[in-house]
């Protein structure tokens, strides 16, 4: 067995060290107030019990409890009260400099917390060690100083999370949507350089990647992309090459027809894509931010934003040769094609791409073959997304965190200044969002114990105390100078500020957004109907659930003119502390804490057999609920013989739900060459990776590609979200799909529920 020590070290379990300090506590009271060596070693099977029947390594602080618990149980009160003085006063000494150890752990990379908080981090690597050093950092004095003790407690018990604690100390903001058009078209600068409107399309690529880097480097969160900002450069290019060609013709003494030189002109803009594409693809997955990983940069894929004809025609060039390249992947170390992790891609489905018949169809089809086999595009619904989003068609910012729709623009007009900004027309790129706090809904249905009534007084108090660290981390961003990031506040990616601006201007309005997540609805539903919330007689009180967080975010927009807004929480390595704190605050309860993770957002959960169109159908309802940030998917076997049947689901998505995707595996075992699925098997109580073709086990030497929070990870996972990959059921079998079948069998299930 193992145990997770304060540090974050995984160590072996020792009954021996447990016992020794109960005897030392046992031994400073007067004989007749002892425990018995009976007693004693009653209390040590007693924990052994508990830490096997755990399934997971406990925390060293979840063992103490335990061992208070049960000197108390035996009455051996002046026991209990030495034994707890002890731990008090080691408390003290611990939180007098409570990082060193931490760091120190860190530095040896034997920090097992650490080393699975981020799928997409690799904490070996010294630049990733020095971001994780300053973000234990960060939190101590975020926990010490900046929080209350109210918020800091929740947290820590997992009342709530308080997200990236570990950037609050600095002035920095979540995720936003990258004025692209604005740097590239009326220029930027870069660490002290002009960077001046690019003459072809390679090199807007080029400069592109470079705003993505020193973009990732000034926030934390996710951030996006529009291709439909590059596709101008196409033509600059074509415009230069066709004089290239012309002027070689001459040289050459051929006499060259117009069209002659427009076909030659244009394989020379073809391969010119390909080459921008290439250094997008190439660069993205090769620089690495002054936080140790890849750019989280979301590449967004919409026809419908293109200005006009030849720029939609050169837009759909683009898209066609990023998908081409996506197909591919990138060679890992071996030499071997794999599945890359960033950039990530969403493509928008509208009425010119989705039927057979319509002209950007071969597009889709080219999606789907690249959906099947690297995970990526996501899709979002145009048609969908315009009946929630007031009419608008945009991004997400990084992996879900969607913008609320634009009211900045009809109110106080241009005030980030942007050089794009254009009368009467909604404005999205070059807004953020300011951070996020997530309220466990699972905790709040087990502190009811059940009574309804209590159950909404609870989940009262809960939205206050979030209402209270949202402004806690708008507060923070209040006042910061446009000094401090330079490329997003003076040079275009969200705003052409003046030096020593504060940015306080678009914290308001609606020019940013401030998110209040949620988690564990399943769960919620669960203990308080007996039903998951997929069934008819609980589905109401989930979405009364949900109705409450709007409200909740209603009525402090009215009172601060912020937007909050409500988001489906992407729970990485949180699932598990989640899962944790709700074992030690009430034990394991069968189909609501008995697992060490808890659900995501409003999903569906991860075991329960559902259909996938069933499942999109009924997700898309949760969606409507949760404007600040959803994504709903459907875990589908390899289906790259059968793209018929991922088109059908496309389709569905299409008609039914905003946005979506699909999940299938990518791995690759370096040790024998395996490229099916890499298993997850138990392992003395740990869930470990196996190639089921050799038994490699060494985490180096395989790739594994899984979504986990909307974002592919590539560096493994903690052992609760590690539970959850194992125990996910699939939604689509390998059979073929009619489309009118599927949808009038949708027809009559919704006629039935109804």
């Amino acid at each position: 067995m193992k145990i997770i020590k304060r540090s974050g070290v995984e160590a072996d379990f020792d009954i021996t060290k447990i016992l020794t300090a109960i005897d030392k506590a046992n031994h400073e009271v007067e004989e007749v107030d002892r425990l018995s060596s009976e007693q004693i070693r009653s209390i040590g099977n007693y924990i052994e019990d508990k830490c096997k029947e755990a399934e997971r390594a406990l925390s060293v602080e979840e063992i103490q409890d335990i061992v208070e618990d049960q000197i108390m149980e035996k009455k051996a009160y002046k026991v209990a009260r030495k034994y707890i003085t002890y731990r008090y006063k080691r408390a003290l000494v611990r939180k007098s400099n409570s990082t060193d150890q931490q760091i120190l752990s860190l530095i040896e990379c034997n920090n097992e917390e650490v080393k699975q908080e981020n799928s997409n981090k690799n904490s070996t690597v010294n630049s990733v060690q020095r971001d994780y050093m300053a973000g234990e950092v960060s939190k101590d004095i975020t926990k010490r100083f900046l929080l209350p003790d109210d918020i800091v407690q929740a947290h820590e018990q997992g009342i709530i999370h308080f997200h990236d604690a570990d950037y609050f100390a600095q002035h920095m903001h979540n995720c936003d949507l990258v004025n692209l058009e604005d740097m590239l078209q009326n220029g930027t600068v870069i660490s002290g350089t002009k960077i001046e409107k690019p003459h072809s399309f390679s090199t807007a690529c080029n400069v592109a990647t470079q705003i993505v880097a020193q973009v990732a480097s000034s926030q934390y969160g996710g951030q996006s992309i529009s291709l439909t900002h590059l596709a101008p450069f196409v033509q600059v290019s074509r415009e230069r090459i066709r004089v290239d060609v012309e002027e070689n013709f001459k040289k050459a003494g051929i006499e060259a027809t117009r069209e002659q030189i427009n076909q030659v002109a244009e394989e020379r803009v073809r391969k010119e894509i390909k080459k921008g594409v290439q250094t997008i693809q190439y660069q993205v997955v090769t620089l690495m931010t002054t936080n140790g990983q890849s750019p989280f940069v979301t590449v967004f894929m919409y026809l419908g934003e293109a200005e006009n004809d030849t720029e939609r025609e050169d837009l759909a060039l683009i898209i066609e040769e990023v998908l081409k390249q996506r197909i591919q992947g990138v060679k890992n170390e071996a030499g071997v094609w794999i599945t890359p992790a960033f950039p990530k891609l969403i493509y928008v489905l509208e009425e010119d791409n989705i039927h057979e018949d319509s002209k950007y169809y071969y597009l889709t089809e080219l999606a789907a073959k690249c959906t099947a086999k690297r995970m990526v595009p996501d899709y979002i619904s145009e048609k969908v997304m315009k009946e929630l989003k007031g009419g608008d068609v945009y991004t997400c910012m990084g992996c879900r965190s969607f913008l609320t729709p634009d009211r900045c623009s009809d109110t106080v007009g241009n005030i980030a200044n942007a050089g794009n900004y254009k009368e009467g027309k909604h404005k999205y790129y070059g807004r953020f969002n300011q951070g996020v706090v997530t309220i466990n809904l699972v905790d709040v249905a087990l502190s009811s114990g059940g009574d309804f009534e209590k159950f909404w007084k609870i989940f009262d108090e809960r939205l206050e105390l979030c209402y209270k660290a949202l402004m806690y981390r708008h507060n923070r961003l209040k006042g910061t100078s446009s000094d401090v990031a330079p490329i997003l506040w003076q040079y275009g990616a969200l705003a052409r500020l003046k030096k020593g601006e504060t940015i306080d201007k678009l914290l308001f309005n609606g020019y940013s957004t401030i998110s209040l997540g949620y988690a564990g609805l399943h769960e919620c539903c669960v203990y308080m109907t007996g039903k998951p919330h997929t069934d008819p007689s609980a589905t109401p009180f989930a979405l009364q659930v949900m109705q409450k967080l709007n409200d909740a975010c209603a009525t402090w927009k009215a009172k601060e003119n912020i937007d909050f807004s409500v988001y489906g929480t992407p729970l990485e390595s949180t699932t598990y502390k989640f899962s944790k704190c709700l074992q030690k605050r009430f034990g394991k309860i069968k189909g609501v804490t008995d697992k060490n993770y808890i659900t995501n957002s409003y999903h569906v959960h991860v075991t329960e057999n559902i259909d996938a169109f069933s499942k999109l159908s009924f997700e898309s309802q949760f969606q409507k609920l949760s404007p600040g940030g959803a994504i709903s998917y459907v875990e589908v076997p390899n289906m790259q013989n059968n793209i018929p049947a991922v088109m059908a689901v496309i389709r569905h998505i299409y008609d039914n739900i905003m946005y979506a995707e699909l999940n299938t595996k990518s791995d690759y075992c370096q040790a024998c060459g395996y490229d099916g699925e890499i298993k997850i098997v138990e392992d003395d109580g740990k869930l470990v990776w196996e190639c089921p073709n050799c038994g490699n086990r060494d985490q180096t030497k395989m790739n594994v590609a899984r979504r986990t929070c909307g974002y592919i990870g590539s560096q493994f996972w903690n052992q609760g979200r590690t539970q959850e990959i194992k125990e996910r059921v699939l939604h689509l079998s390998n059979g073929l799909y009619d489309q009118d079948e599927l949808q009038q069998e949708q027809k009559e299930k919704a006629l039935a529920a109804k």
